[in-house]
């Protein structure tokens, strides 16, 4: 059996850990400034992947309040021991308190404890637990030799206190001389021998995936003579999976070994509005060391475990559920409940506050992943606005960099933000009643557009040049986001914007903008 070289997990899924429990694999992602966090999946196949909960899913686990864009959850760890599930991570850039933590749950969907501090210099840390009943924890950290030196530091770890104890060991400090950035490490013990792998080379266009090992925990280790195991550098910005590193192993039931790890599918040059995502690799063993094949190629083959498709995700929400899906997502955890599914029934409604999308705050925005580099989103909006009052849709990289279609007190507003200054692109009549509006995405282009009468759309402005989506323009470390909106732009308000459906679908690819609100025939909100 064999598949495309599509991710596992598409659009924003970074960094990704994996463990399993029996015949049953859990993995968890890199969050950032998205809350809930750091979302755990399960699958039986390691192809299909269910989202079961988020380890962050309450506020007060973990200050991430006012952490900026790409701060907050770098680099999670999965790991499961003795039925209990341990989770270990870093907050960067906190207010309150910044550094690693551990996390501990009897089910990975949850619920999980509060944040424990554990301490120790860096980021990515992971746990590993060895045969003899001890437990270590390993960690990157700049040296300052030079820019992009770091070094992998190992500590013992008790799992009854939840913390670091006893000496501190540089075990690691890259596979070639001058390399930079090897961090993301993870241990393993097999066939007696203890196996390190860590990411190198920065998570860009020369990320990579080294080994190393060792017959003490502590060292020394040896570096694979035929490293990067797995790599993409070599390929060039034109080729269609870029990034290759930050990967975890794992071994399953039958005796075979896999690879989860993070890569990039650029619309073009080496821009990536889906941001880092999660793929799949086989992993065989010779002489002692992991071999990968060094790519990750159409065509290549499925772990030999009954297929489990997961059931099929409907491309509309109707907002008829007692809570938001576990797809959607908010900026920093919310210390108020500005949204309901209950106030109109069948309808998601939000709260006009005066955050908004250019603040480092909790706006009200509920938003989801960008999945494909072809899709169309739409959603129908009933709101009455006053003066500075907007809401709509919204396209997201960051706080400085977003896409707005939005009903105003003025009219219709698409507005862009980048580098922080906001421009009004195209300014239309105000509208009255409900309101379609939509997005729909060929490669970097977007083109807004929006319907008063059903089954008649008009393309609304020129299409969006999406660069200012990628991190590759914006900075930072996460994909776009794009969901619902409502803000009253620094002023205090009591109105509300309902939203009567959401609807994201991918299309196919190749085609030209145009043509917009075609595929809204076919949305299951109704009415169209």
């Amino acid at each position: 059996m064999t598949r495309a070289a599509e991710p596992v997990l598409p659009g924003f899924h970074p960094d990704p850990s994996i463990c399993r429990a029996g015949d049953d694999f859990y993995l968890v992602t890199s969050t950032f400034e998205w809350f809930p966090g750091l979302p755990v999946y399960h699958s039986r196949d390691l192809v299909n992947w269910r989202p079961i909960g988020h380890a962050l899913d309450r506020p007060e686990q973990l200050p991430l309040d006012g952490v900026p864009a790409s701060g907050g959850l770098y680099a999670p760890t999965l790991r499961h021991h003795d039925g209990t599930y341990y989770l270990v991570c870093t907050l960067v850039d906190g207010t309150d308190w910044s550094g690693h933590f551990v996390l501990t749950a009897a089910d990975p969907a949850g619920p999980w404890s509060d944040a424990h501090r554990l301490g120790g210099a860096g980021i990515d840390p992971s746990l590993f637990f060895d045969d003899d009943g001890r437990a270590w924890c390993t960690g990157t950290r700049p040296t300052g030799r030079y820019e992009g030196h770091t070094e992998i530091w190992l500590r013992e770890f008790d799992p009854s206190a939840l913390v670091l104890t006893g000496d501190e060991h540089v075990i690691w400090d890259g596979a070639v001389k001058g390399a930079i950035w090897s961090e993301g490490s993870h241990l393993y013990k097999i066939d007696g021998r203890y196996h390190l792998l860590t990411a190198e080379g920065g998570t860009a266009m020369d990320h990579a995936v080294m080994a190393a090992r060792a017959d003490a925990v502590t060292g020394p280790y040896e570096g694979n003579p035929r490293n990067p195991v797995l790599t993409h550098r070599d390929l060039g910005a034109g080729h269609p999976i870029v990034g290759t590193g930050h990967a975890d192993l794992v071994e399953t039931p039958d005796g075979e070994w896999w690879m989860v790890l993070l890569a990039m599918r650029p619309h073009h040059e080496d821009r990536c509005a889906l941001g880092r995502e999660t793929f799949l690799a086989p992993v065989t063993w010779e002489d002692g060391w992991p071999v990968t094949g060094g790519r990750i190629e159409a065509g290549g083959p499925v772990p030999s475990l009954p297929p489990s498709p997961r059931p099929a995700v409907p491309v509309c929400d109707q907002f008829d559920g007692p809570e938001l899906g576990p797809a959607w997502n908010m900026l920093r955890p919310p210390r108020e409940r500005w949204w309901s599914l209950s106030e109109r029934p069948g309808w998601l409604r939000l709260r006009v506050r005066p955050e908004s999308l250019a603040d480092v705050a909790n706006p009200s925005f509920a938003g989801r992943r960008q999945q494909h580099h072809d899709f169309a989103a739409f959603t129908e909006l009933d709101f009455a606005p006053a003066d500075e009052e907007w809401a709509g849709l919204a396209l997201v990289q960051n706080n400085d960099f977003h896409v707005l279609l939005v009903s105003t007190g003025s009219g219709l507003r698409l507005v862009k933000r980048e580098q922080g200054i906001e421009t009004v692109l195209t300014a239309g009549p105000a509208v009255s009643g409900p309101v379609r509006l939509g997005f729909e995405a060929h490669g970097r282009w977007y083109q807004a557009s929006y319907s008063v009468e059903p089954g008649t759309w008009t393309p609304f402005g020129d299409p969006v040049d999406g660069d200012i989506l990628t991190s590759q323009v914006a900075g930072g470390f996460t994909g776009t986001y794009l969901g619902l909106y409502a803000t009253a732009n620094g002023r205090a308000s009591k109105n509300h914007a309902d939203f009567a459906w959401f609807e994201y679908l991918p299309l196919p690819s190749g085609q030209e903008v145009g043509g917009v609100g075609d595929h809204a025939l076919h949305h299951q909100g109704g009415g169209a």
